[in-house]
């Protein structure tokens, strides 16, 4: 079966939509977890009304959907590029997302562990996910210049 030449022009802007509002979101996660934190090290008063906020559950939640749907953002890229092009552009910012893939993966297994007091995974989980926010603010930068390039071509 064959796509239309129509639907496969404009798959191809279904990707770099999804991973905008991803990085929007990612930075949504940013500040809940960095609200884990401070409730964490809270005493008292500010500890009881920060526990109201549920950032701990909140977290979770949006880094669960943020898992799922950046592993489908990512499957998504590559195959509508395969359709198009026959072929996979192996440049930087293929690579970069996919070594985001595998971060966001490295980050969510963690979870168990800090779920159980593990300062080292707690600490892993940071550096994974700052990771990752710089390496996704970079590939929309460069996605950009990728979209650039397909308005240019139509």
């Amino acid at each position: 079966m064959e796509l239309s030449p129509s639907v496969k022009y404009w798959a191809q802007f279904f990707h770099p939509i999804m991973m905008w509002a991803l990085l929007l979101i990612s930075l949504y996660a940013a500040y809940l977890g960095l609200q884990v934190q401070r409730t964490r090290s809270a005493k008292g008063d500010e500890k009881k009304e920060l526990i109201k906020g549920k950032y701990n559950i909140r977290h979770y939640q949006i880094g669960s959907i943020l898992l799922a749907l950046m592993v489908i953002g990512s499957i998504g890229g590559m195959a509508v590029t395969y359709i198009n092009n026959g072929k996979l552009f192996v440049q930087p910012h293929l690579l970069a997302g996919l070594g985001m893939t595998g971060l966001i993966a490295a980050s969510a297994a963690l979870s168990p562990f800090m779920q159980k007091g593990a300062n080292w995974a707690r600490a892993t989980h940071i550096v994974l996910n700052f990771t990752i926010l710089g390496l996704f603010t970079w590939q929309a930068i460069t996605g950009v210049q990728i979209v650039q390039k397909i308005l240019t071509k139509a």
